[in-house]
């Protein structure tokens, strides 16, 4: 190649790079945030109420808790599984409660306060039931071991629902004392809408408190079934994080004594910390500790607090890589990196508290002073957006790892209920077996979109497998999405638009050939390449994608992604599509007799204006033509 050549492919190049350089992301927090809120609805335990939005869902553990003589009927499953960990969804729950505290206007500007309040109402419910006595809290329903044994619908759950309680002889005060917070910071959330409804949550609040402080020890001592699921570090932190949410909820001074009296022996004033999870809340007790300090309402407590916004602003400054080297470890693409499994939560957490730090400290026109420099509450907000940018796609993968947000999204999402076709398509029970064979392993997308799932995310070099069996990278949490509210209402208020709430339709579910024979898929991913094409004239458009890439020996193959959308004002029937050059498998439309010729699933009688339907092949080489054959 002459010189010439050289500088016309090195100039193509550089014009490339300027380009995706120069990419617009206008991201819709407020449409983010509804789909969070419709995770919430994914993930409910018991009786389902008559607005629920998820329809693919249905009842189920309707007898929770009766072996023991309770009623523990409600409340949310975990993650991808049907377990309820008290813990973490005490957690989720506090962090719900605080975003409607403190965004209260944002969130009714965006007439989602009623979805808002019903999420943590369905928690709040369950924990309230699960209070039974003052000294007693039922912790955790279902079985954590043979429950991932399982793959199956929550709505055939064959799994044993055994349940878990905490008392004077079996204490678990970071379990208690997170369930005190939850039900401080929900008390001060429905206190304009439902006084009697706040004021028995406060009640519960303070009897949980009591018993965490009074008879101390780690819940997993006293539950060793949750141990290789949520093992607790310490109690600490919950102790300090309720006294502080039951201060704010009630302004007795009792609470506010504690924190600093306890400051030095529970480690408030001493732990520096560069996390925030449903694990370690010592960052949001400083950060909570420090608002109380800067609205001036410190009185002679000021020296302990500011001892606390000290290890607040350590925690800042770590984020935002101004800590001497002491700082929060970060992938090459700027995302918070704390542990492999499930990382996003740790992101999500730390931007949610960094939104709430940087409203504080802008209110009071604060500017941190860090070992490396000044930091503006603007940039404070500025690192929060960031993360939240990171997770809608603005990230090296140009993936959202919201399920349902935006056009590139995992289809493969480790979660037992959005992995199988729902009753109202497929009748008959599926076994735990049955599971894992014809759905778990099934090469094909998810049958059922589960909207605002916040997946675990990538790796700590941005790579990432979208891949069922890959559960660390994704399978959701409800500890991972619920201090996206707080954050997405926060961001969306800035944003100058309102949301725009239209939900994707889920794939439908097409019965495998009797022929087919599941194999286990191995995990891989490249980086997805798209075209986004139309036919003049034509009523549909084609966004075709590569989702993943694996190499067999001499050959490389690719999974393609088409979204086929109706982009007309008018419903279309009878849609044929020709597809050219498919030399591999095809999932999710039906052969015509015509040569290259297919139609959309017999259950699809009519495409409506704006909906959508997605189709996957895999094969070897360049990717298939698509095309319009005929439609009415």
């Amino acid at each position: 190649m002459g010189i010439s050549s050289k500088l016309q492919v090195i100039s193509v190049l550089l014009v490339g790079l300027l380009a995706l350089e120069a990419v617009s992301y206008n991201f819709n927090y407020g449409d983010a945030m509804d789909k969070t809120l419709l995770f919430f609805e994914a993930q409910r335990s018991g009786k389902l109420p008559p607005n629920q939005r998820v329809k693919w869902r249905g009842d189920s553990g309707l007898k929770d808790g009766f072996l023991q003589g309770v009623n523990l009927v409600g409340g949310y499953y975990d993650a991808g599984d049907h377990v309820k960990f008290g813990l973490p969804m005490a957690y989720s729950l506090t962090m719900l409660g605080w975003s409607v505290v403190d965004y209260r206007k944002e969130i009714a500007d965006l007439n989602q306060m009623g979805n808002t309040l019903a999420a943590i109402k369905w928690g709040t419910d369950y924990f309230i039931k699960a209070h039974t006595q003052p000294n007693v809290l039922w912790a955790q329903v279902g079985d954590g071991d043979s429950d991932h044994y399982c793959w199956e619908r929550a709505e055939d759950m064959t799994t044993p629902r055994t349940a878990y309680k905490l008392d004077p002889s079996h204490p678990g005060s970071d379990l208690a004392g997170e369930a005190a917070a939850a039900l401080a910071a929900a008390s001060l959330a429905f206190k304009p809408y439902d006084s009697s409804y706040s004021n028995l949550l406060l009640v519960h609040a303070k009897q949980l408190f009591s018993f965490a402080d009074t008879f101390r020890g780690l819940y997993d001592d006293s539950i060793p079934n949750a141990q290789a699921f949520y093992t607790s570090s310490g109690y600490s932190d919950e102790l300090l994080w309720a006294a502080a949410w039951l201060y704010r909820a009630t302004y007795d001074e009792y609470y506010l004594k504690y924190v600093v009296d306890n400051a030095v022996s529970l480690g408030g004033t001493g732990w520096a910390v560069k996390e925030f999870s449903w694990d370690n809340k010592y960052a949001g007790v400083q950060i909570l500790l420090t608002k109380i300090l800067l609205d001036g309402a410190g009185g002679s407590y000021t020296p302990t607090l500011k001892q606390y916004q000290a290890k607040a602003d350590y925690f800042t400054c770590a984020c935002l890589q101004k800590n001497d080297g002491y700082n929060v470890a970060l992938t090459p693409g700027g995302l918070i990196y704390v542990r492999e499994w499930n990382n996003l939560q740790y992101a999500s957490s730390a931007a949610f508290l960094l939104a709430m730090y940087s409203d504080y400290l802008s209110e009071k026109k604060i500017v941190l002073t860090c070992p490396e420099g000044q930091v503006q509450p603007s940039d404070v907000l500025s690192f929060a957006k960031s993360q939240a940018d990171y997770i809608l796609g603005k990230n090296p993968k140009a993936i959202s790892y919201l399920v349902g947000y935006g056009q590139n999204y995992p289809i493969h999402v480790h979660h037992r209920g959005a992995s199988i076709a729902p009753i109202s398509v497929l009748h008959t029970a599926v076994s735990c077996i049955e599971g894992f064979e014809t759905w778990y392993r099934r090469p094909q997308a998810n049958p059922n979109i589960i909207h605002g799932a916040l997946l675990g995310g990538p790796s700590k070099t941005d790579d990432f497998s979208d891949d069922r069996s890959n559960y660390e990278q994704t399978e959701p949490t409800l500890s991972g999405s619920a201090p996206l509210i707080g954050l997405f209402v926060k961001l969306q208020s800035l944003s100058g638009y309102p949301g725009s709430y239209r939900h994707t339709s889920p794939t439908p579910y097409q019965k495998p050939p009797a022929s087919y024979h599941p194999q286990p898929s191995t995990p891989y991913y490249k980086a997805p390449g798209s075209s986004n094409y139309k036919a003049p004239g034509a009523p549909v458009t084609f966004l075709h994608s590569i989702i993943s890439t694996w190499t067999i020996g001499p050959t490389t193959y690719y999974k393609h992604r088409v979204v086929v959308k109706n982009t007309s004002q008018k419903q279309i029937t009878n849609l044929k599509l020709i597809i050219e050059n498919l030399s591999g498998s095809l999932w999710g439309l039906s052969p015509c007799p015509e040569k290259n010729t297919y139609e959309l699933p017999q259950w699809i009688k009519i495409l409506k204006p704006g909906s959508e339907l997605t189709f996957v092949y895999v094969q070897g080489g360049a990717q298939a033509k698509v095309s319009i054959k005929s439609y009415h």
